[in-house]
């Protein structure tokens, strides 16, 4: 299990959206999740989102997985990059769980690279935050500071630019973790073959966030009314001229929308728990029944939750839970009382389910989250 060695409070007052910051070993004694010949199995896969990035005199070069072998794998200016590995392999899973006190709408993924020496990607800006873990071998990294930067060698989609003046300077050990808010150009140089792990978290964007929220009113049929005023006058002298008072009675109309609060926190629910990589969904065969699923689970069976799999709630609406861009209302009488737990822990067993246990409508919804696949069963809860 990964712990941090230092106070995450003090690092959400002091660092998070604020400015860069390296911890050193952040994670003590830490053990790669994953071997390097791991790392390459993973890229050869065809559902899992992969990319070689070369380069040579200069130029670079990026290859998309799927990857049918690494026979020539370069011995310099290599790096393996493979994304959301923690939704396919338990021990960056574990890693990815060291995280889980941070906000969890905002988890993007665990990427691992695998570098050879002088291996990476250039000097690029990324518009999330990220933690990157030191594995094994050691890797030079260089922050610069927010500002206006040339972009370069556009045709790759590595988001590069020319080059910056450091702020930070420093050679990452393993287990130590650099920090790096949106917005800061950096850059890592491989010294020695390496293992590192990129924790992102992805903010949506207030044009996102905007276009959504009108599809979703659409899809409601919501808002189909026209501008409707029977204090309007004549306008003899100026017909072409648009009426503040009319403008402002449009915007009425647009933002009693905005103010349905109720499809608001559903719509915001269903929108930060849609997928945003492909996930490891198996569907059970033949399909569980709801009365066998609890008679399983009374005589002990655990279910565990798909890594990846986005499960949201409202604190103060917990009779409702998001997941995969779905919403799911809870039948009433005690189930709700078992939505944090839904959410927040990995494991459910017969004792976790309390009330819910006694409801009869609680187990055909249950149900249908296994055979979906977004809970998987385990012979028995881990300890």
């Amino acid at each position: 299990m990964y712990q941090f060695q230092f106070s995450l409070a003090e690092f959400m007052a002091t660092h998070w959206h604020q400015s860069p910051t390296v911890i050193r070993q952040g994670l003590a004694d830490f053990d790669d999740p994953i071997e390097p010949e791991e790392v390459a199995g993973l890229a050869m896969e065809a559902d899992i989102d992969s990319r070689l990035v070369t380069q040579a005199d200069g130029k670079w070069q990026v290859a998309n997985g799927p990857f049918e072998h690494f026979d020539d794998f370069p011995e310099t200016h290599a790096q393996l990059v493979v994304q959301a590995a923690n939704h396919w392999h338990p021990g960056v899973r574990e890693l990815a769980d060291a995280f889980t006190s941070l906000p969890q709408w905002l988890f993007d993924d665990v990427m691992v690279c695998y570098s050879q020496p002088q291996g990476g990607v250039g000097p690029h800006i990324d518009q999330y935050d990220v933690f990157i873990v030191q594995g094994q071998g050691r890797r030079r990294w260089r922050v610069g500071p927010k500002g206006d930067y040339q972009e370069a060698n556009l045709d790759t989609g590595l988001k590069q630019i020319t080059g910056f003046d450091a702020i930070i300077d420093v050679v990452l050990e393993p287990g130590d973790i650099l920090y790096i808010p949106p917005g800061f150009p950096h850059e890592g140089d491989t010294l020695e073959p390496s293992l590192s792990y990129s924790i992102g978290y992805r903010s949506p964007k207030a044009r996102e966030l905007l276009s959504s929220y009108a599809d979703q009113v659409i899809v409601d049929e919501a808002g189909d009314n026209h501008f409707h005023w029977p204090a309007m006058s004549a306008q003899p002298d100026a017909p072409a001229a648009l009426d503040p008072q009319h403008l402002a009675q449009m915007d009425e109309m647009m933002m009693a929308l905005m103010h349905d609060e109720i499809r608001k926190k559903r719509w915001i629910g269903e929108f930060l728990s849609q997928a945003r990589h492909e996930l490891d969904l198996l569907s059970p065969d033949p399909q569980w029944q709801p009365d066998s699923l609890k008679a399983a689970m009374q005589d002990g069976l655990c279910l565990e939750k798909l890594s990846g799999l986005r499960a949201f709630y409202h604190a103060d609406q917990p009779e409702m839970i998001f997941m995969l861009g779905e919403s799911f209302d809870l039948p009433a009488g005690g189930c709700e009382s078992l939505t944090p737990k839904l959410c927040n822990q990995r494991f459910i067993d017969w004792e976790t389910l309390g009330k819910a246990a006694d409801n009869s409508l609680f187990w055909p919804m249950l149900t249908l989250w296994v055979n979906r696949g977004y809970w998987y069963p385990l012979e028995e809860a881990p300890e």
